[in-house]
């Protein structure tokens, strides 16, 4: 048996507050729990009767009824709320002898469970706002898992609640980095981040900020907007501007990108050209954008509203070259059409042609494109009637005519008749101080391709792009550029010298500055090394011709008109005597 001090003690001990009267009401036990929930000292109350006593008591009810009353809430001075059970105590024979009320102090409790309702109320209309809006809605916790999407997110990226809650937070990307993760790892938020996401790829923007409660991270949340369809819309008012231009011709002269000397005299050149009907020879490496010119002449010249037809001689082979320049007659060959063709002089005439490497024609082609030239008509392949057409001739070639002139695989004839008037386009190398502003042309044409942000390149990024001698020439810069841009993360927006593929340096048109170690150690283009002959060869008959052009051209064995041409790619300056 325990004594009277453990008993009490044991009592005292418990949180729970304990008062028990006898069959008469009388308080016989008032623990210290019950004196710190009524304020009431135990000296002063047992062996008084608890109805006069105990504030709001019921023990004497119990007393009278024999019943328990349980679970019962109840104030305390006004403002301790307690819930108590309060029970009939009876002896051995069943008679009631007193009763005992255990209570509890549950303000704190009711504090809490008050405030629990008040966040299911608030959590409710949180949800009830996410789930309406139309921006699509992605939260995890401080571990990146999933926590919550809304119905729009599902929308957007096509993936369900089970496959994103409590997975990772890469589970929706398809190109770029997390910025879930970034943030959970900076704990800083990101705004107007460029990715793709889900198994459709969808082109969006998000805004991720993370959410912090007494300074502790728990977790993060996304807003993703939608942008495929601006996209889209972007992409088509590019594609109408930049294609649906005077019927077929794309380009006109503003589209060609450049300030420098060079390419300046090209389009002064063009221009003046394009205001008569005079056939025009493009004459540049491959890359320099000599179909860029054609267009551009033909949008400016009074044909502007007529077609323009583009062909590319080098892509075809001799006898459907022929027919389709020219058209055929029913019964030509094997495999004609029922009535004839005709040709794509007839179908550009009124408008221009434009003859591509006009330098890979056959001879007998390069005979009847004389005929049309002289005679303007052509006749189809299997006819005798002659066909009389208006059109004017736009040709192009990367090949040295004069060259092909010597060795017998081009017309002199035809080269007098084409190079009425020759346009030089300058390779990269000549001009670059527009390396420049032809690379952010570039990257803004690349960032609507493939969905990037790009904004810039960095000095040392630029420095090595000036650097490089360009054999490829815009066509090159642009294939570059597209690399880098693969290279980079999707949240960059700079081109470092890290995003370039391997360039090397310039060899043939270097300075001579450059150590002769190194220029040796990098042997220079064969092409290169014939140019500097050839200009170096032409200097020097000028100089023993005493600067007299005509003899020079004697000596040298070309035209007049060829000589002209090649001081002014070579840039040789002489004081006219002829």
């Amino acid at each position: 048996m325990y004594s009277q001090r453990e008993y009490d003690f044991m009592l005292n001990s418990t949180h729970d507050a304990i008062i028990a009267v006898d069959a008469s009401g009388v308080i016989t036990l008032f623990n210290k729990a019950a004196e710190q929930l009524t304020g009431l000292e135990a000296r002063r109350v047992i062996g008084t009767r608890a109805e006069a006593t105990i504030p709001n008591t019921r023990l004497h009810i119990v007393l009278q009824t024999g019943q328990s009353e349980l679970h019962q809430e109840q104030e305390l001075l006004g403002k301790t709320r307690i819930i108590t059970n309060r029970v009939p105590v009876r002896g051995e024979s069943g008679e009631i002898v007193g009763a005992v009320a255990i209570f509890r102090d549950i303000t704190e409790v009711m504090a809490l469970a008050e405030e629990v309702t008040d966040l299911k109320e608030l959590k409710s209309m949180l949800q009830a706002i996410i789930h309406s809006s139309d921006e699509a809605i992605s939260v995890v916790d401080a571990d990146g898992n999933g926590l919550l999407i809304n119905p729009a997110y599902t929308r957007l990226t096509g993936l369900a609640y089970e496959d994103v809650i409590g997975k990772p937070a890469t589970v929706d990307i398809s190109e770029g980095e997390s910025m879930h993760m970034q943030v959970l790892h900076t704990k800083k938020p990101v705004r107007g981040v460029p990715m793709k996401i889900g198994p459709n790829r969808r082109d969006v923007i998000v805004n991720v900020a993370p959410v912090m409660v007494d300074g502790i991270l728990k977790g993060s949340v996304a807003v993703i907007h939608d942008i495929s369809e601006f996209k889209t819309l972007t992409e088509e008012l590019e594609k109408a501007r930049r294609i649906i231009r005077k019927l077929e011709a794309k380009y006109t002269f503003a589209d060609i990108i450049g300030e420098s000397e060079p390419i300046r005299m090209a389009i002064e050149q063009a221009e003046r050209a394009a205001m008569t009907p005079a056939t025009v020879l493009l004459r540049g490496e491959s890359g320099t954008g000599k179909e860029l010119f054609a267009h551009a002449i033909h949008n400016a010249s009074q044909r502007k509203y007529n077609q323009f037809v583009r062909v590319n001689c080098a892509a075809l082979t001799e006898s459907l070259l022929e027919s389709e320049l020219f058209g055929y007659e029913e019964g030509a060959f094997t495999g004609a059409k029922r009535g004839g063709k005709p040709g794509l002089f007839e179908e550009a005439s009124g408008g221009t042609i434009f003859l591509d490497e006009i330098g890979e024609l056959s001879i007998s082609t390069q005979a009847k494109l004389l005929r049309v030239l002289q005679e303007r008509e052509i006749v189809r392949v299997g006819g005798t009637k002659a066909i009389p057409i208006n059109v004017r001739i736009i040709t192009a070639t990367h090949v040295n005519l004069e060259s092909a002139i010597s060795t017998g695989q081009f017309r002199e004839d035809l080269y007098y008749r084409l190079n009425v008037v020759p346009i030089h386009i300058p390779p990269l190398r000549q001009r670059g101080e527009d390396i420049y502003p032809l690379a952010m042309h570039l990257l803004r044409k690349h960032n609507l391709e493939y969905g990037r942000n790009v904004e810039g390149i960095a000095p040392a990024a630029l420095q090595i792009l000036s650097a490089y001698h360009w054999p490829g020439n815009v066509r090159e810069l642009e294939n570059v550029l597209g690399r880098a841009m693969i290279n980079m993360k999707f949240s960059e927006s700079t081109i470092l010298p890290e995003h370039l593929p391997p360039l090397e340096v310039k060899s043939g048109m270097e300075s001579d500055q450059q150590p002769a170690n190194r220029r040796q150690a990098i042997p220079s283009p064969l092409k290169a090394v014939l140019e500097e002959a050839e200009r170096l060869h032409i200097a020097r008959v000028l100089a023993e011709c005493g600067k007299n052009r005509t003899e020079a051209a004697k000596r040298l064995g070309i035209s007049i008109r060829s000589l002209y041409y090649k001081m002014e790619k070579y840039g040789i300056q002489q004081e006219r005597k002829d």
